[in-house]
């Protein structure tokens, strides 16, 4: 049997957000959900469900929605380590304060 997975408040609304931006692309593009849904290769059931926020729909239907829209070429830098100011934070904190040059041993100037 597979394990249920839950979801923090923060994720759910997260993924009611992308998926009312997604429902409100289609609407501005004049688009029909069936349109849409082919374009995606799901069904309109499927595409019901990411323009609602479902957190069950894979991650994989809701950037295949994004591309059917032509708003997937920014999926790719959600985590980019150029935008991780969180994670450059903490990179700089690991830094060394003084960084210490090694002198060349004098048994190898023979």
């Amino acid at each position: 049997m597979p394990q249920t997975h839950h979801v923090s408040a923060a994720v759910r609304r997260t993924l009611r957000k992308l998926g009312s931006d997604i429902r409100d692309a289609r609407r501005r593009r004049r688009l029909p959900a069936a349109i849409v849904a082919r374009r995606a290769f799901t069904s309109r059931p499927a595409l019901r469900r990411v323009e609602s926020g479902d957190p069950s729909v894979s991650i994989g239907i809701y950037a295949a929605a994004l591309q059917a829209l032509g708003l997937a070429d920014r999926l790719g830098d959600l985590a980019d380590p150029t935008h991780d100011t969180t994670g450059a934070a903490l990179e700089a904190q690991r830094l060394p304060k003084r960084v210490h040059l090694r002198r060349p041993s004098d048994d190898h100037h023979a």
